[in-house]
């Protein structure tokens, strides 16, 4: 279990990022994290692994308080946390099973990683990892070669090779299509069902994560103004997470979308057959 308290962030130019965020995220919870542009979405998931420091408050993994201890502990705690990048954050140049198993780097001593000698173990795991993935095949591929969907489809495996308690998901789907997108969505629901891992994901999309979501926290100007299952996202509160804006218009477009890409699917298979 997550647990925040009082969680606060201000810069040195006394802008404030987040301000007294309180939040508890149960094991197995799929959280989806939403609000404008600057709302603090991405200093909030930092936060918590401490990527950015936080000015104050606690955030709570278990009995640890990961903004209390020191870099030595920090570096340990940070196992447990798996984090996957809207930029997928891969090195090009390595194969798609060694950036996969490079979530193991906090276990393994360095001699072993620099020489890329990982435990037989390790490598075991990580290609039952590709294969949850759907990337087996690729797994002597570069990492450049692949496309975006594939990459993060990567990132997701390193991060759990990780073996974590908890994900952090920062914008999966910003820099992928619709269909692409859902199919993400869809895999990193199934693979937190399947552990019981809890998961914040910081996404824009507000139609997907309805779609996906099993609870919606929204925050505005760092502060959280929604906490609370998605069907009770309505066009009010989305106004005062977001400010006024057409959102019935918004989801209309949004269900032409999904018919545009049935209909696409249709003409597909008329010609495959």
């Amino acid at each position: 279990m997550l647990r925040l308290e009082g969680l606060s962030k201000t810069y040195k130019t006394g802008d404030a990022a987040l301000t007294n965020v309180s939040l508890e995220i149960p094991k197995g919870q799929f959280v989806g994290l939403i609000g404008p542009s600057g709302a603090g979405k991405s200093t909030l998931i930092r936060c918590i692994n401490r990527l950015v420091e936080p000015t104050s408050g606690k955030v709570l993994l278990g009995e640890v308080d990961l903004a209390q201890i020191g870099k030595s502990d920090l570096r340990r705690q940070r196992r447990r946390i798996g984090m996957i990048f809207q930029e997928y954050a891969l090195v090009e140049r390595l194969t798609v099973m060694e950036n996969v198993l490079s979530g193991r780097l906090g276990y393994v001593p360095f001699w072993r990683s620099f020489l890329r000698r990982y435990p037989g173990a390790d490598v075991a795991r990580a290609f039952q990892l590709l294969d949850r993935v759907g990337l087996m095949h690729q797994a002597d591929k570069r990492a450049d070669a692949l496309s975006g969907g594939q990459r993060q489809r990567v990132g997701i495996a390193r991060a759990l090779a990780q073996e974590p308690e908890l994900l952090l998901v920062d914008e999966p789907t910003a820099s992928l299509d619709p269909k692409t997108s859902r199919q993400i969505m869809r895999l990193l629901t199934e693979i937190c069902e399947e552990r019981g891992l809890p998961a914040i994901v910081n996404i824009h999309d507000v139609p997907l994560a309805q779609q996906f979501m099993q609870r919606i926290v929204g925050l505005r100007a760092g502060q959280v103004v929604f906490d609370g299952p998605p069907a009770e996202l309505s066009e009010t509160v989305l106004t005062t997470i977001y400010g006024e804006e057409d959102w019935h218009a918004m989801r209309q477009g949004d269900e032409e979308q999904k018919s545009a890409e049935a209909d696409a699917r249709d003409r597909m298979a008329a010609l495959a057959r």
